[in-house]
């Protein structure tokens, strides 16, 4: 049987020697590796007999067992020496700046409405909310919009179900149907139902329609506004919008072209154009769209509300007269800040929401600029 204590000592004395973790790797396979010498004598317990096994074993388990905890204890005086030099070598300064954590970002579409409900605030406008799950007196026959009408069609609407609810007499009941708001047109009826004149109201919210491309989503986000009051008429509908619209872009040079159009729920009804320019190959709003270097957008639908409006909500129309507008906020962020598909605004892609994303600290101001 090989010397034992001669082997331990020359192990101990290597492992103690061992001035790296690498020289220390090295003894271990050399005594415990597969081909290790300590390894070899444990293999040797297999051919022994019973008697000899008993005498010689214990002996060699008490070998390795000491140059295993030899050099768990080398190894651990090694790495708190590779720990005390390094943090003796590396200094902070504290002169640098702080990484900031990670933080979220305002969505173009909240930060739109916050500027909407800032610049609209001023011009004394309240903003109103109603359900997105309205009945289909509300979404169309409030609002003037017959039963052949398109918009009504299951290609066009989301549909949730039929039930009976009291007509408008309150005598005997009709097939209602449940549906997603087209438009945010019915929180107009609702709060013409619910106060007196006079009545300032925008509404925004989300709304949904059976529609999807690059400029069309099956549910966005729409601004409608309302006013009713005495002696109304399209001047002031004009005005406001012209306000509006000069406040939202942040430009002065912002010009309006109304063209007739047909809304069933105002008479008339105005299309609404803002001039733009080309710079450098890109659409600016503002100026003239009457110049060779621009053209005319269409932004807004508007007119002054129908008569039969007016009376569905329990109000005489010969005392009573108003205007409505609405737009798709998801296409005014577009306008403003430069985006050309719509589609990324739901995607939820962190990269993007990133890119276009406001800190939270930027709060719309009218001082400050609305999109400051």
């Amino acid at each position: 049987m090989t010397d034992l204590p001669a082997l331990s000592d020359h192990l101990l004395t290597s492992i103690e020697a061992s001035a790296s973790l690498d020289a220390l790797e090295a003894v271990r396979v050399d005594a415990l590796g597969k081909q290790g010498r300590v390894t070899a004598l444990l293999k040797t317990l297999g051919a022994m007999t019973p008697d000899r096994r008993q005498a010689e074993g214990p002996p060699i388990q008490a070998l390795r067992e000491t140059v295993t905890a030899a050099i768990a204890a080398r190894k651990a005086h090694l790495e708190q020496l590779a720990l005390d030099a390094r943090l003796a070598g590396e200094r902070v300064d504290m002169t640098l700046p702080v990484d900031l954590p990670a933080t979220g970002t305002i969505h173009p579409v909240s930060q739109v409405m916050d500027e909407l409900a800032e610049i609209f605030a001023d011009l004394g406008f309240a903003v109103a909310t109603g359900p997105e799950i309205e009945s289909d007196w509300y979404n169309f026959d409030a609002l003037n919009i017959p039963e052949t009408h398109p918009a009504r069609a299951m290609h066009d609407t989301f549909y949730v179900q039929e039930r009976r609810e009291p007509d408008a007499s309150g005598l005997r009941d009709r097939e209602a149907k449940s549906l997603l708001r087209t438009h945010t047109s019915p929180v107009q009826i609702r709060t013409m139902l619910a106060q007196k004149p006079p009545i300032r109201i925008i509404a925004p919210g989300r709304t949904y329609r059976s529609d999807s491309d690059a400029t069309h989503t099956p549910m966005f986000h729409q601004v409608e506004g309302l006013v009713i009051d005495r002696g109304i008429h399209l001047g002031h509908l004009k005005w406001t919008l012209e306000t509006f619209l000069k406040a939202y872009f942040e430009r002065e040079d912002i010009v309006l072209r109304l063209r007739p159009s047909y809304f069933p729920f105002t008479e008339p009804s105005v299309e609404i154009d803002v001039g733009y320019t080309l710079v450098k190959g890109k659409r600016v709003i503002g100026g003239s769209g009457a110049d060779e270097q621009g053209g005319w957008l269409e932004v807004l639908g508007s007119g002054m509300v129908h008569r039969k409006v007016i009376e569905a909500c329990g109000l005489d129309p010969e005392e009573w007269q108003g205007f409505a507008f609405g737009c798709g906020i998801d296409r005014l962020a577009m306008l403003k800040y430069g985006m050309d598909d719509l589609r990324p605004f739901f995607d939820g892609d962190l990269r993007w929401l990133k890119h276009y994303g406001f800190s939270a600290l930027d709060v719309p101001t009218l001082s400050g600029g609305v999109g400051a």
